[in-house]
């Protein structure tokens, strides 16, 4: 599958969604949907802001558009867009500006005067928000974007056991953020979330910002990589001299969970299920109501999260979706990104010669980071 069949095939997936709903063409603007349907283009100019430069449209009849600035379009066709067939629309930055609707408006010139319109982020009180349902249409993996996904797991495992192994006790959080930064940079990947917890920090905050607290004994180190769009999300925890008996404990509960997680991630589980599987987990390993301390994780794509498991979500696994799962006893953590199949998960997050836990469940063996010592 080329590139512009991969386009087609994902515009497909739109053109059903809107025949279903009623609507004559989708909007997106949001930075991961512009990502996902062009195959790892990129419209971020400003990463603080979801909604991108350039806006691409898909009308039910299939043609597709492409929406800039004459500020931005010509990059965009040359760089992001080579090899597609989207149709170039410019306009003045000037009239985007001067009206808060003008994107809705255009692209309802594009498709036509009385065509009902979706869009993945708010464009104005006649576009109809379907961020959810744009959503569904990313989550099955085109064997293409299996394998770009399988290539940054490969690579950002490599990169962050690569910087954990350089660890020296004395180091600040914010000196190790920005070495995890820079070598993700290096090899064409950007850190969208970076975590850094030293010592007591890892039992005391669930998301811990990098400050300049220099570790001593442990350290924690979390990423959520990106590159075309596609983001992998892996902890790795590293321990100067012996592992405590209570870090071990905490790991290998962490683990047993991470494994259970995994096993149940097959196609038609619900994310509900998902999540009483590691509350029974956490339950089991004597450590009750640890789901409630922190998300599990769930899938994962062109956001960090697409969704995660809690006790109401009707959402379920497909085929060729990939996944991440966070498991953490307070103290210890175990994360990594998979993709699901028929036959079972397969992790794509590794790092080459990193410490594993093995635990078996239902008959296969499932594989865990464990603490590096040092």
């Amino acid at each position: 599958m080329d590139k512009q069949a991969e386009i087609a095939e994902k515009s497909e997936r739109l053109t059903r969604m809107l025949a279903a709903e009623g609507l004559g063409g989708v909007v997106l603007v949001a930075q991961p949907n512009f990502a996902w349907l062009t195959a790892g283009g990129n419209n971020g100019i400003d990463t603080s802001r979801e909604q991108g430069a350039c806006a691409l449209v898909v009308g039910a009849d299939g043609r597709r558009y492409a929406l800039a600035s004459r500020i931005e379009l010509a990059r965009m066709l040359e760089e992001e867009l080579a090899g597609t067939d989207f149709e170039p629309v410019e306009y003045g930055w000037e009239e985007e500006k001067a009206s808060p609707t003008f994107i809705a408006d255009l692209a309802t010139k594009v498709i036509g005067s009385g065509v009902a319109l979706g869009s993945d982020l708010p464009l104005g009180p006649n576009v109809k928000s379907i961020d959810g349902l744009v959503s569904r249409c990313r989550y099955q993996l085109t064997p293409p974007e299996s394998e770009r996904f399988r290539q940054l797991g490969r690579d950002a495992g490599e990169v962050l056991g690569a910087v954990a192994r350089s660890l020296t006790p004395g180091l600040t959080e914010t000196e190790i953020a920005r070495r995890v930064s820079d070598s993700l940079t290096a090899r064409g990947m950007r850190s969208v979330v970076t975590l850094v917890a030293a010592d007591e920090r890892i039992a005391k905050y669930r998301h811990p910002i990098p400050t300049d607290k220099a570790w001593e004994r442990v350290v924690m180190l979390v990423t959520c990589a990106r590159r075309k769009g596609l983001v992998a999300s892996l902890s790795r925890i590293v321990c100067a001299g012996e592992i405590s008996g209570d870090l071990r404990r905490r790991t290998d509960a962490s683990a047993r969970v991470n494994a259970k997680l995994l096993a149940a991630t097959r196609p038609g589980a619900a994310g509900s299920e998902l999540y009483r599987v590691a509350a029974d987990a956490y339950a089991e390993e004597g450590f009750p109501g640890e789901e409630r301390l922190h998300h599990q994780g769930g899938a994962a794509g062109y956001r960090t999260r697409d969704w995660v498991a809690h006790p109401a979500n009707t959402e379920t696994v497909q085929i060729n979706q990939a996944f991440a799962w966070n498991p953490t006893v307070t103290g210890s953590k175990a994360e990594e990104t998979c993709i699901a199949s028929a036959e079972g998960v397969e992790v794509i997050t590794t790092t080459p010669n990193w410490p594993q836990i093995h635990v078996r469940v239902g008959g296969r063996e499932y594989l865990s980071p464990d603490v590096l010592v040092l």
